[in-house]
């Protein structure tokens, strides 16, 4: 079992990723073997770091002999996805939101179909964004039709949408809880739908 985490932030080592980090130790908690992928670094190796729709339907173009075709390649052996974002104007970064939209070659294919997906927004107030943030993220992924989940686990509780954090995130210890909780959350519901996912 493979979850991915897709760091949206442009500051690798900031709130989100240390979010990140604790979802993924959640997942590894039920065995799930997990990456980082940091949406800004991919992004920097392709020449248009945002997708023009250049072919239709997508060709891979822009991920030939670069970093962003690695990335394809391992997002395709994902049973599970976390995204992460800083709230930036009440949605994701444009990091997270133009690594994503170059995507559209893993949807060709439905490489992404009923892998399970998750959220984490953190914003410099407690109220400032975090829900649409992550509402977003779900948006992103269920138009690859993925599994969403939220933040709840079996011996916990149900959840909610997803972890909505306050910068800085190591202080929010509900957030921090929380991502565990998700991290585990995505594993969970990743070993119970293995079969359904395209490989």
């Amino acid at each position: 079992m493979l979850i991915i985490g897709i760091n949206g932030s442009p500051r690798q080592d900031g709130n989100s990723g240390f979010l990140l980090e604790q979802a993924l130790k959640g997942a590894a908690t039920l065995g799930a073997q997990t990456e980082i992928i940091q949406a800004a670094e991919i992004l920097a190796d392709v020449k248009v770091p945002f997708c023009t729709v250049c072919t239709n339907p997508c060709a891979g173009v822009c991920a030939h002999n670069n970093k962003l075709g690695e990335t394809y390649e391992l997002l395709k052996k994902a049973d599970g996805i976390i995204m992460a974002s800083p709230v930036y104007f009440g949605t994701v970064s444009g990091q997270l939101k133009a690594f994503w939209d170059k995507t559209r070659y893993l949807r060709r294919d439905k490489h992404l179909l009923n892998v399970v997906g998750a959220a984490i927004a953190c914003g410099a107030s407690r109220f400032g964004g975090q829900e649409t943030a992550v509402a977003a993220m779900h948006d992103m992924m269920l138009v690859h039709g993925m599994v969403i989940v939220g933040d709840g686990f079996a011996e916990l509780d149900c959840g909610h949408q997803g972890v909505g954090a306050q910068k800085p995130a190591e202080q929010d210890q509900d957030a921090v809880r929380r991502a565990e909780m998700l991290g585990k959350r995505v594993a969970q519901v990743a070993l119970a739908t293995a079969a359904i996912r395209r490989r």
